[in-house]
This record gives C-alpha cells, structure tokens and sequence, in this order.
C-alpha cells in the first residue's frame, strides 16, 4: 500500500482532487491501494451535491464565505461539512472488482477502526450517529454517543473504492457557527450541540497525535511513508482546473464522496 502523509499545496480544492486522481488512477488499473492523510491547509465548508438544490445554498454559501471558509460541493453524497486547519482527511483507495458490493462492510471495518484509534487517545470514542449532527450517518464516530467527531463517507467507482474520513480534531468552537448557519439556511435539522472535537474530550492533543494514532491504525510504519506522485499530481491539476462551477470561490469537488 502507498502511503501518503500531508497536504501538496495551500489549496484545498487541489488536495480534494488528489483524492479523485488516486482513485481515477486505481480504477484504471495503475494503483492498487493508497492510503492519503492531511491536514487541510485552510478553513473550508464542503457541501453535498443535495445541497446545491435547496433554495437557502446560495445564502448558505455566502454566510460561510463571510464567517472565513472557503466553499466547495463534492458531487455525490452527504450534507455540508466544516473544518479547519486543525482537522484530519483520511482518503483510503483501492482497486477492487465489484467495488460497489462492499460498501457497508467497509463502513463498519474502517468506523470502528477510527474510533479504536481514537480511544486509545484517552477519548470515549463509539461508532454511531448523534442527534442533531451535520451530515449524518450510522457510522460516524463520536464520543460519548453526544457530540460527533469523525465522520465518514466513501464512493465506488468501476473496480475502485475511495473511503473518505474527516477527523475534527479541535476548533469545534469555530465549526460550530458556521455549521448553524449553513445548515440554518439550508433549513435542514441541525442542532449545535452535537458538534465535537477530539481536544474537546481529551485536552493537550495535537494534529500530530492523532495523525500518528490513525497510521498506527492501519499497521503503517513511518518508513513506508512516500510522496504523491508525480503522475497523481498531474492529474489531480487537471481535475481541480476543471472544478470550478460558478465565477466566485465555490469550487465543485469531483473527488470526495
């Protein structure tokens, strides 16, 4: 397995289009699994493509564009995320024949992978949706069944599968607002309280700290850790120059599930 650690530039749509050329590159027979984590390298709201046809999402958009995080759509599933600098990205790709057939295996194996990761952190970490959380979904990982942490999603593609985890690691104080107000515009159900970060419930953590547990997770020593490609990189550009959907800074992520 390539193994991949930190962000390739200072643009999050670029690192959102190096998930979509892993997993192009895998379904093509070029790869046969990669493990990428980062820490983004800006604040950033991430809507699902839903979203996009709800009457609030321009006004959505704009109010998080006004609170200081940029804006992109990732084309197929979920409801809006936020997370900034101090957050984690787990994208797992690998080649595999009928990819579309193990889709909720993988939500239990690679949720309760995370939370195990996480517990070893000191956190009370478990596998399941929260009341009133953005983006919900039976596999996130939360802790103390109150407040979310991680949440997971995954896209399947011919002979390929991309599973994409976020990991809020602090900064809850600040994706809290912005997530009420998007989703406040977006007029779906939300509530504040359920939002968490993994500093939250175990204070004197850092980014560095998780990012070490998560690899130790997936068994990955940090001498097989390697650069992207020169070849992903390349087709990552193309994909991110191709992103754009409107004149103004949302940016459509064909890459993230």
């Amino acid at each position: 397995m390539r193994v991949h650690v930190g962000a390739v530039g200072d643009d999050e749509g670029g690192e959102l289009a190096v998930a979509h050329a892993l997993l192009r590159r895998a379904s093509l027979g070029e790869l046969d699994e990669a493990l990428r984590i980062y820490q983004p390298p800006a604040p950033a709201v991430v809507f699902g493509r839903r979203d996009l046809s709800l009457p609030g999402f321009a006004a959505a958009n704009a109010a998080a564009l006004e609170l200081g995080f940029r804006t992109f759509v990732r084309v197929t599933g979920g409801r809006a995320v936020a997370y900034t600098r101090n957050a984690l990205v787990v994208d797992h790709v690998k080649r595999e024949p009928e990819s579309s057939f193990g889709t909720d295996e993988r939500f239990v194996r690679y949720g309760a992978l995370l939370a195990e990761a996480i517990r070893r952190l000191g956190v009370d970490a478990r596998v399941g949706a929260v009341p009133g959380e953005y983006c919900p979904g039976a596999h996130s990982v939360n802790a103390r069944g109150l407040v979310k942490l991680v949440g997971t999603a995954q896209r399947a593609v011919r002979d390929a599968w991309l599973f994409s985890s976020l990991i809020v690691v602090d900064d809850s104080h600040l994706v809290r607002p912005v997530l009420e107000s998007v989703y406040g515009h977006l007029g779906l159900p939300f509530d504040s309280a359920s939002v968490g970060a993994v500093v939250d419930e175990a204070p004197g953590l850092t980014v560095r700290r998780v990012e070490q547990a998560v690899l130790s997770a997936y068994d990955v020593e940090a001498a097989t850790v390697t650069e992207v490609e020169a070849e992903t990189l390349s087709r990552a550009r193309t994909l991110s120059a191709a992103s754009l959907c409107s004149p103004g800074p949302t940016t459509i992520d064909r890459g993230r599930p």
